[in-house]
């Protein structure tokens, strides 16, 4: 399906920029694991266009072009664009999922902050939780409870890394802890912008949002089951290893500014040898009442999409306005 060269290229890419989902993605089978890889390579080298570049409006758009040509069947030549377009091909990827992580970075590039935990969660839907659901159609799952399961993996996954990255955020610029509850805090978020320090309200608010991983992360345990055996292992380690992360913010005490949280190599190996374990447990059975809890609110256009496979689905009238105001000022009228 993917050109062995591009295949290397994405291994390289994510073996180098993307150490969790590389270390996770070993216990996949192969079947599974490339074309994750080639999903990944694509996602990340977009996300690192949009964060690291000075013009984040133009690769938002330049962003939206490479979609346009990947699912006209024309993709760019550059080897994570052939890889992408050939997983859309081969998987029949619905196109409301790569639109959403688009709009995702659209709000990075305007710069948008999110007042309530609802804000941090529709943010997390489109940056995470899409990638979750397109790796289930990568697994051949288009079972709405299953999507909704891999969508809370997806969510507690970016809320974790959002606590971890408190710090590194603010001296960019960029805040994505709830508004409400620094201020709640007694913290104004544009002061903390301008001197970012371990205050303590924040080392609060970065726990609380923890607290809301880990119940995700238990939501999402109960849908491993319902993935193919030889996914499961894989899928267990990825959580694992995010969760992971997260007790290093705890044992921190919730200051992620003074330093990054970061599980070395040998908290992954165990992770990925318990991982294994853990599968074998899960293929007893699902935990039912929580396996067929409807989706969070704000990943349920995600599971809509992937469950019915609308592959050619035109955006949303939400991106085109965000796209629309990126043009603007990209133009220089904004």
């Amino acid at each position: 399906m993917i050109d062995p060269r591009d295949m290397a290229h994405c291994r390289e890419a994510i073996r180098t920029g993307s150490l969790s989902f590389h270390a996770a993605s070993r216990l996949l089978p192969g079947a599974v694991r490339d074309p994750a890889l080639a999903l990944y390579a694509f996602c990340r080298m977009s996300d690192d266009a949009v964060d690291e570049g000075s013009d984040k409006a133009g690769a938002v758009l330049a962003l939206r072009d490479r979609l346009d040509l990947v699912y006209r069947g024309t993709p760019a030549n550059a080897p994570a664009d052939r890889a992408f377009a050939a997983v859309v091909e081969g998987f029949e990827m619905p196109r409301a999922l790569p639109e959403a992580l688009l709009e995702g970075f659209a709000w990075d590039a305007v710069g948008r902050r999110y007042e309530t935990l609802s804000g941090v969660m529709d943010y997390s839907a489109r940056v995470a939780a899409a990638v979750g659901a397109m790796m289930c159609v990568l697994m051949r799952v288009r079972d709405a409870d299953a999507l909704a399961r891999a969508c809370d993996l997806g969510l507690a996954m970016q809320l974790t890394n959002i606590a971890r990255d408190v710090g590194e955020d603010a001296r960019a610029g960029r805040i994505y802890l709830p508004t409400a509850w620094l201020w709640a805090e007694g913290i104004d978020p544009d002061a903390f912008l301008a001197r970012p320090k371990a205050y303590p309200g924040v080392a609060r608010a970065a726990l609380r949002l923890l607290d809301e991983a880990d119940r995700l992360y238990a939501r999402a345990e109960a849908g491993v089951a319902s993935l193919p055996l030889s996914c499961r292992p894989g899928i267990h380690a990825a959580g694992m290893i995010y969760g992971a992360i997260g007790g290093c913010v705890r044992r921190a005490r919730g200051d992620s500014v003074t330093a990054r949280a970061s599980t070395g190599r040998v908290r992954k190996l165990a992770c990925l040898a318990a991982a294994t374990g853990k599968a074998a447990v899960s293929a007893l059975g699902p935990r039912a009442a929580v396996l067929h809890a409807g989706p969070e609110p704000e990943v349920a256009f995600l599971v809509r999409a992937a469950a019915r496979g609308e592959a050619r689905r035109g955006r949303s009238d939400a991106l085109l306005a965000v796209l629309a105001q990126l043009e603007a000022q990209d133009r220089g009228l904004a």
